[in-house]
């Protein structure tokens, strides 16, 4: 393979024919440095400047393009290319038609502010575009004609070699050729919570990510040491651009809400259009209406059939609950996703600093003599080193104060606390070494960590065992490196004596031991078979192992070498670190299974380490629980690497860890998941989530530590950082589609009354009861008043512990239609008969029709209470309490209908006429009725439910 100066990724290079193609995958890790140089054409010395320019122009700039913008003109337009808008616009052609002017202009304005909406909400994966764009380096460290010089990080070219240290953020993708010390935080990429360590040794082809420890990717952060490398990729072929390219091509997806709503708008519009057309033919050919009387009567039917205010009642709820999520910690940057929350089905999500405090603690501490447990969660030291549920004090137990003297004085990370001014102090007794300057992740309420997140995992351990440094000097220091997998220094007690102190990877600590610590504090027979079991047993536990060792030093001595800790030490114990479940996040994984949603971890990280954090999580059962399972508890990108879409479907439901995944990987999980009727939630906080995050029906970002990628990638932005959010915004989406279908199935009797009243009288051949400018007026003041108000409702008891919706399903199921069918004739034969009646008894038209107007208001008033409890008995007095908007609707309704029967200019405006005590009396009474007989029929539906289910 011969790759030129286009690099390693199966471009062409300058000597290939225009027609070729790349035939082999690129893999600059799985090659010798020296081999990765004659690829690329390049050398130690780097590129010349005209090498680099001559290159530049053949493959572009080291920046990721934007993407094709779609014009201004067709974005507006989709806003309108949807069904409810189809409504809105038809209604506002009819009130137009029976010269309705001020309706006419407030449909308009409501659809164009559907549109302004869309249009503001609109571009999330543009933004995410420009977020991922955000995090490239903008400068280099290059050697060009021999010489290091620094350029911008857009003119880097595949050949070129560059330089970077602690505090670089890397620009391109690098094949390592030399390293000191270096340990890169991929955290962002790869999901990872500790930093790689980096060496320019070849790994093997078929390694992820995460394993490729001979590169260096564009975009991360190098948190220690230094290097060299070439570059290998540049722009859109680097890993984060390949990250850019799929988001690009993932599609949008409807929301459950968006298809339900479709759905029944179509099946609605087909359902007026045919009435219409039946009421017309049987009005001219049965009973012989002029042609003028049956266009009116047409109008009237379908601008009283046309549920208008449904589009603006939808944008309504969403909006108030998108306030209410903001309250919960919640931030919710598209208004669907506040009800696709609600019928969310599985919620993939990520470990690190999500389940996870994303703050390495120190979990268990094992010593020759006894194993203890270490209490407390994050950098703050708060917690204790216990024995036997005890606190272990360092006068009683010498072996785990060796063990506290070498973590915290062989370690340069430092534990600082934040004062109310933003600055920082050290603890007492913290006042150590100093490391590097740049802060840490993880940081506690409080704390703060300056340096590596392992290093001060083991700071926080020293505090919590109550050791106290002060009077300790740091002589000399073997820094960690990669080869060697340790760090020691001769440290200076508070009497003057030297010790050597080490601590490292446990297989290479344990290989430099003669002897170990016993109970005592002083040293015994080293017993090695002990220390393996113990390495093996806490590594089963998802923990990473570190050891510590010490020796003692010559008075005297000043300086420290590799040499001098070969052999002869005394191994003191060792420390499982993890990074520790959020307790918080624990309990809202249970409530959430209880709701019938199940949680799936997709991590970077280890299998091991994932599988202990997802049993420990409840997320997985534990060992031994579930056996005979038809999948696999753990799927790594490897074997997801060699399923095909159709394996991966099969055991999709069944796997609820992946670990070693790629941002593919997620994308590939997301998918299969929909594939199979799931409705998914995708969690996450690194570039690496981004394109899965818009793949599924709703991301949900983390605020805090959650990349700006992440963000703009997602419908939902947690503030808190915490999975509890997510359970608990879950609920809120519940309960926010409960008030959207108590809504729809109050809105829709009000205009299924209406309706009904014209059908019938043209069907019957009787004069219309209601003019179709009286049935705009009923609409209107329905709308303003009574349709808000069950936007406000508050959780059902049961909302959390219901199996999630389905989201094929129609948002009135068909026990619900049922009730609008029956509500509807039985407002609309109220209104018929108040007028009749009122007719009989010698009213004048006008008088018949604002009592026919004021039963329709009322009628409704009584059903919105029906509308509180969607099948409970609304006969309580919790029908009562709860919701203050129901009253300010009720009062605001019966405030305006009061206008309507005694204001002159509404005489005049809309055929009213003032009525009695007595009217006012009979549509109340009838209103009541109303509210009983649909009680009785919720009943009804009560015992037919209960009878089902104990059969």
């Amino acid at each position: 393979m011969v790759a030129g100066p286009r690099g390693l990724n199966g471009r062409m290079s300058a000597s290939d024919s225009p027609t070729a193609t790349a035939t082999a995958e690129p893999t600059p890790w799985a090659l010798p440095p020296r081999a990765v140089l004659a690829e690329v054409g390049s050398s130690d010395e780097g590129l010349t400047a005209d090498q680099a320019r001559t290159r530049l122009a053949e493959v572009g700039p080291n920046r990721l393009a934007p993407p094709a913008r779609t014009p201004w003109w067709r974005r507006v337009l989709s806003q309108f290319d949807d069904v409810l808008i189809y409504i809105l616009l038809v209604s506002a052609v009819l009130k137009a038609i029976v010269g309705d002017w001020i309706d006419f202009t407030v449909i308009l304005a409501v659809a164009v502010i559907n549109a302004a909406i869309g249009l503001v909400q609109e571009g999330r994966a543009e933004k995410a575009l420009d977020g991922i764009r955000s995090m490239l380096s903008v400068h280099a460290q290059v050697r060009r004609d021999g010489a290091w010089t620094q350029i911008d990080a857009d003119d880097l070219v595949p050949g070129d070699v560059v330089r970077v240290r602690s505090g670089d953020r890397v620009p391109a993708d690098l094949r390592l050729l030399e390293g000191v010390n270096l340990r890169v935080d991929e955290s962002a990429l790869t999901g990872e919570s500790v930093p790689a360590s980096k060496s320019s040794d070849p790994v093997p082809a078929g390694s992820g990510v995460g394993d490729r420890s001979s590169m260096l990717f564009s975009g991360t952060l190098v948190s220690a040491g230094t290097g060299t490398g070439v570059v290998v990729e540049t722009g859109e072929t680097t890993e984060i651009g390949r990250i850019q390219t799929l988001i690009s091509e993932v599609d949008s997806l409807e929301t459950p809400l968006s298809r339900t709503l479709d759905a029944f708008g179509k099946k609605l519009a087909v359902l007026i259009l045919v009435m219409a057309v039946v009421m017309v033919v049987i009005g001219r050919v049965v009973h012989g209406f002029d042609t003028p009387e049956l266009i009116s009567a047409a109008i009237g039917f379908a601008v009283a059939a046309v549920p208008e205010g449904l589009p603006a009642l939808v944008t309504i709820t969403l909006a108030l609950g998108v306030q209410q999520m903001a309250r919960r910690r919640a931030i919710t940057r598209r208004l669907p996703a506040v009800e696709t929350l609600g019928s969310v089905t599985t919620i993939c999500s990520d470990k690190t600093g999500t389940l996870t405090k994303n703050e390495m603690t120190a979990r268990t501490v094992r010593t020759a003599a006894h194993e203890y447990a270490v209490t407390g969660i994050g950098y703050a030291p708060d917690g204790e080193v216990d024995l036997d549920g005890s606190p272990a004090l360092l006068a009683e137990h010498a072996d785990v104060r060796r063990l506290a003297e070498v973590m915290t004085l062989c370690n340069d990370a430092r534990i600082v606390r934040s004062t109310v001014e933003g600055e920082d102090r050290g603890p007492e007794g913290a006042d150590g070494p100093g490391g590097q300057d740049d802060a840490g992740e993880g940081d506690a309420p409080g704390w703060r960590l300056v340096g590596e997140p392992t290093e001060g995992a083991l700071r926080t351990l020293g505090l919590k065992a109550g050791f106290d440094p002060t009077g300790w000097r740091r002589v000399a220091l073997v820094p960690f490196e990669s080869e060697n997998k340790y760090m020691a220094t001769l440290t200076q007690d508070p009497d003057g004596g030297l010790h050597v102190l080490v601590k490292g990877a446990p297989d290479r600590v344990l290989d430099r031991c003669a002897t170990q610590t016993g109970a005592d504090g002083r040293p015994e027979p080293l017993d090695r078979d002990l220390w393996y079991e113990q390495i093996d047993a806490i590594g089963a536990q998802g923990l990473r192992v570190l050891a510590a060792a010490r020796a003692g030093a010559a008075p005297g001595r000043t300086t420290l070498s590799p040499e001098d800790v070969d052999a002869g030490l005394e191994l003191v114990g060792l420390v499982g670190i993890v990074d520790p479940p959020r307790p918080e996040a624990i309990e809202a994984i249970a409530q959430c299974q209880d709701a019938g949603i199940t949680v799936k971890m997709i991590t970077g990280d280890h299998s091991g380490t994932a599988l202990a954090i997802a049993r420990e999580m409840g997320i997985v059962p534990p060992t031994g629980a579930g056996a005979g399972a038809p999948a696999p508890q753990v799927l790594t990108g490897a074997e997801l690497e060699a399923m095909s879409t159709e394996e991966l479907r099969a055991v999709v439901e069944d796997v609820d860890v992946y670990a070693r995944t790629s941002p593919e990987h997620k994308i590939r999980i997301v998918s299969a998941l929909q594939s199979r009727g799931q409705v998914v939630a995708m969690t996450g906080d690194g570039v690496n989530d981004a394109p899965a995050l818009t793949q599924a029906d709703v991301g949900v970002a983390m605020g805090i530590k959650g990349t700006e990628a992440t963000k703009e990638a997602a419908e939902v932005v947690l503030a808190d950082d915490n999975f509890a959010t997510i359970e608990r915004a879950v609920e809120e989406g519940r309960r926010i589609y409960d008030n959207l279908r108590k809504s729809v199935l109050f809105l829709l009797p009000t205009n299924g009354a209406q309706s009904l009243v014209i059908l019938v009288a043209v069907l019957l051949g009787w004069a219309l009861p209601l003019q179709p400018v009286q049935v705009l007026w009923i609409n209107m003041v329905t709308a303003v008043t009574l349709s808000l108000a069950l936007a406000n409702e508050r959780a059902e008891p049961d909302i959390m512990s219901r199996a999630p919706r389905d989201a094929k399903a129609s948002i009135l199921t068909a026990a619900y239609l049922r009730r609008v069918l029956l509500v509807s004739v039985l407002i609309g034969g109220a209104t018929m008969a108040v007028y009749f009646v009122e007719r009989d008894q010698g009213m004048s038209v006008p008088e018949a029709q604002t009592t026919a107007v004021t039963m329709l208001a009322l009628g409704q008033l009584a059903y919105l209470f029906n509308c509180r409890f969607l099948d409970r008995s609304s006969i309580t007095f919790a029908v009562l309490r709860g919701n203050r908007a129901v009253w300010y609707s009720a009062g605001a309704l019966v405030a305006l209908q009061a206008v309507f029967v005694y204001a002159p200019f509404m005489h005049s405006w809309f055929g009213s006429a003032p009525i009695g005590l007595r009217e006012w009396g009979i549509t109340l009474g009838l209103s009541v009725v109303v509210f009983l007989l649909v009680e009785a029929a919720k009943a009804f539906g009560r015992r037919r439910t209960s009878a089902a289910r104990s059969r």
